[in-house]
């Protein structure tokens, strides 16, 4: 192959990147409105949530855009896409560095305010043939809410 079939299937290649990259952030009122939403709650709510709310001022988005839009702000890092193992993903615009506390008794889940632990990374790697590239924490317990309800 000639350098110059080379240089120019290697152009094509790299235009063909740079523009599906382009357009993946493309500007989307829906995902602005959706980011937005989500910058508002503490809740970490569910697409459905998202969805539900989304739609008073919104009456023709479909359930089907906020999952996509919400896959792709995860998938871009604008969001954090939790996943507690009740099967449903929950959403977090908080995308700093946190822990979350899932509760026991209603589901709730909960921001921590704790230092870091990432020195169990370092700990879990010491004895790994491959290499730790991160953790993913989640603590349980009972929610204050419920802890609340408990002692009434």
């Amino acid at each position: 192959m000639s350098f110059l079939v080379w240089y120019i299937m290697l152009k094509i290649v790299i235009i063909t990147i740079l523009r599906g990259y382009v357009m993946a952030l493309k500007y989307s009122r829906q995902r602005e409105v959706i980011k937005n939403f989500l910058m508002t709650r503490k809740d970490h709510p569910t697409a459905d949530v998202v969805y539900m709310n989304v739609r008073q001022d919104y009456p023709n988005i479909s359930l089907g855009t906020v999952y996509r839009n919400l896959s792709l702000l995860a998938d871009l890092g604008e969001i954090q896409r939790l996943q507690v193992g009740d099967g449903v993903d929950r959403f977090d615009a908080d995308t700093s560095e946190h822990y979350h506390c899932i509760c026991t008794q209603c589901g709730k889940v909960v921001d921590l305010k704790m230092d870091s632990i990432n020195y169990i990374t370092d700990s879990a790697d010491a004895d790994f043939e491959g290499k730790i590239q991160g953790h993913v924490t989640y603590f349980y317990g009972i929610c204050g809410d419920c802890c609340g309800k408990a002692l009434s």
